[in-house]
């Protein structure tokens, strides 16, 4: 390996641009001027061009210096090397970033959130592929330290080492019941309505679930949970059709509450639900333009 990686270092753009200008102006000094280089580094880098190669280059006649039939041959290499160099690194000076993400997000997230901000993301840049990867937070999280995703969105802060949380937007869960509910009426729940009601939640783990039974705790072994579902939709559908009381995310609750759909339940003062979304990120020095320039959109910076 290490005799492959030599074989590669025996020669340097720098010093095929030298040797060029010593072709092109017969003498180190005036390839000197032309690089701005002094004399004694035209000469040096052009020695070792050729010692490296065991390979004269030029002719030394009347104190100029002339390409002899071996260094005709690199020139006409050497300039198609350079140029091409040139074009990589004008295409690297020019090039665009992709605006590809890979992306992991809860539940509540993935589908009440981001849609709004992805289609201002594709506004910018309308050739992007972007994966969003729905999971719970110890899902995201996973992904995020397995590189699987480069940026998750969870609903609920995590002490797993090795990520980085960045707070996002406030949030507050709400009880809610279809319009039909005998509670519908009263707007409210005391703690014995708590008690008395049948539960139609998210399942343990998920970010309303964990925050739900933390805020609760004192009541969970007493509390009727009739249903535990993954996704958010279930839970609205159970609810419209009065199988219980629901709890759920103002940011998922607000178009049906809007419409009437559902109603919401004010809980008491000392159990309220409120909560922060946070960015996720691997613990790194850096992170792909892409990855900030979105933060920084969701964030509205």
């Amino acid at each position: 390996m290490s005799a492959v990686r030599n074989e590669s270092l025996r020669f340097s753009l720098r010093q095929l641009e030298i040797f060029i200008a010593v072709a092109s102006t017969g003498t180190t000094a005036e390839a000197g001027q032309v690089l701005a280089m002094s004399q004694s580094a035209v000469s040096a880098a052009l020695k070792a061009l050729e010692t490296n190669h065991n390979a004269e280059l030029f002719d030394r006649i009347a104190n100029r210096l002339v390409l002899n039939p071996t260094g005709r041959q690199l020139e006409v290499r050497a300039r198609v090397l350079l140029e091409e160099a040139r074009q990589v690194q004008a295409e690297l000076l020019s090039a665009s970033p992709s605006g590809d993400l890979n992306i992991s997000a809860s539940f509540t997230i993935a589908n009440h959130l981001m849609v709004d901000y992805l289609a201002t993301w594709l506004s910018r840049y309308p050739m992007a592929k972007v994966d969003i990867t729905p999971g719970n937070t110890p899902d995201v999280v996973t992904k995020i330290l397995n590189r699987e995703s480069e940026l998750g969105l969870i609903e609920n802060e995590t002490n797993a080492k090795g990520v980085d949380l960045i707070p996002w937007v406030e949030d507050e869960l709400f009880a809610f019941c279809a319009p039909s509910h005998p509670l519908a009426q009263k707007g409210r729940l005391t703690e014995a309505d708590i008690l008395r009601v049948d539960w139609i939640l998210r399942e343990p783990n998920s970010g309303a679930r964990s925050l739900f039974d933390q805020v609760f705790a004192s009541l969970v072994p007493q509390l009727r949970v009739r249903l535990e579902l993954r996704h958010n939709e279930p839970i609205l559908r159970a609810v419209e059709q009065e199988l219980g009381v629901g709890c759920l995310s103002e940011k998922v609750l607000a178009p049906h509450l809007e419409q009437r759909a559902l109603v919401a339940l004010a809980l008491p003062k000392k159990l309220r639900l409120r909560r922060k979304f946070y960015f996720c990120q691997r613990r790194q020095r850096h992170h792909r333009p892409e990855v900030t320039e979105f933060l920084n959109l969701c964030r509205g910076a």
